[in-house]
């Protein structure tokens, strides 16, 4: 019987997928062992990046002499923190290894198979059912800046705000907002729209309450609220103000609260925007989510920085009701090709595809 080779390849995805934005500047990175066409083993990048999926696979009382393992991404050659994962390999006698991505670090691009070649291990790429699913970490590679992405929720006829609700859109669609953000590493807003939500940015559904991604508040002038609910989480995720403020008084009173201050000069042009990424990447951020309303996100999508726009829309018109249209090019490729297959009941969930990493 023949060995279907996508079969394994997309249970190690399934598994790297569960650590995305998890594992700072390293990828996640899932690993599949197999032997007579049966999974005896398996890892995935640990959570802050080390050790790495196949030590975690293979660091294992088990004979692993003649296996095969699936990899989404090619081996690491290296020498770094931890030794190179070819080592594992080689010295568990492995026999195959099927890899989908090439890493871009130059210290490992395309040298696996000549290391591996060595030790007579057979070395395959196999094409991966989601080209995109790196797309996060070549960025990061490449410019050294975090991957943007933004959620959005509108009514049927794109307004943002209902004047007589506090929800654009139902339960379910919520809750698989929630699930969005499981898979960043942060999620960034402005003081304005957590002012006016009082919303807590975080995943309330049951086994995600633990994937709490960090939160990034940009906040000019310090209008941060002090009773709003999610300065009590500040304790249980870092949070971080960038501010242009050198307000002494608000400053003290958010390092009480255990918020990280960082100062930035402007943020108004295209240069800003670049640097404040930089500035988020430096402290270890490779995954962001935008949730923040039309302004702040139109100058985002102008300056070509967000990579996926997900847009929850409602079935509800809302017309005088309505306030703060979302009024972008986006709106008009919120066609049946870009519909995410999802049930929310009478909602809809759209994923654009902005700029290509």
């Amino acid at each position: 019987m023949k060995i279907n080779h996508n079969f394994f390849s997309n249970l190690a995805f399934n598994l790297a997928e569960n650590h995305l934005g998890k594992t700072k500047y390293n990828p996640s990175v899932g690993c599949i062992v197999v032997r007579d066409k049966t999974v005896i083993s398996s890892g995935v990048t640990s959570i802050n990046g080390r050790p790495h999926a196949e030590y975690n696979a293979l660091n294992k009382k088990m004979d692993f002499k003649g296996s095969d393992i699936y990899l989404t991404l090619e081996p690491c050659t290296h020498y770094g923190v931890t030794p190179p994962c070819i080592n594992i390999i080689k010295n568990k006698k492995i026999n195959r290894v099927f890899y989908s991505f090439d890493d871009p670090d130059i210290r490992t691009f395309r040298k696996a198979k000549t290391e591996l070649k060595k030790k007579l291990i057979f070395l395959k790429k196999i094409e991966p059912k989601n080209k995109d699913f790196y797309r996060s970490y070549y960025l990061n590679k490449l410019n050294n800046i975090p991957l943007i992405d933004a959620k959005i929720a509108t009514s049927k006829d794109f307004f943002t705000v209902d004047k007589k609700s506090k929800w654009i859109t139902n339960s379910r669609s919520r809750k698989v907002a929630h699930l969005i953000r499981s898979k960043y590493d942060c999620v960034m807003s402005t003081s304005a729209s957590i002012n006016k939500d009082n919303s807590l940015l975080n995943c309330r559904i049951n086994g995600l309450n633990n994937k709490k991604p960090d939160l990034i508040i940009i906040d000019r002038n310090l209008k941060l609220k002090r009773n709003l609910r999610l300065l009590k989480l500040a304790k249980k995720r870092k949070t971080y103000i960038f501010t242009t403020s050198r307000n002494k008084n608000k400053i003290s009173y958010f390092k009480k609260k255990k918020i990280n201050i960082i100062q930035i000069n402007k943020l108004i042009n295209e240069q800003d925007f670049f640097l404040l990424l930089k500035k988020i990447y430096k402290l270890g951020k490779t995954r962001v989510l935008v949730e923040a309303g039309p302004t702040f996100l139109k100058k985002l999508i102008m300056f070509n920085l967000i990579n996926y726009l997900y847009i929850f829309k409602s079935n509800i018109l809302l017309k005088k009701n309505g306030f703060k249209k979302f009024v972008s090019h986006c709106i008009k490729r919120c066609t049946k090709n870009n519909k995410v297959n999802v049930n929310l009941e009478n909602d809809e969930l759209f994923s654009i595809k902005l700029y290509n990493v």
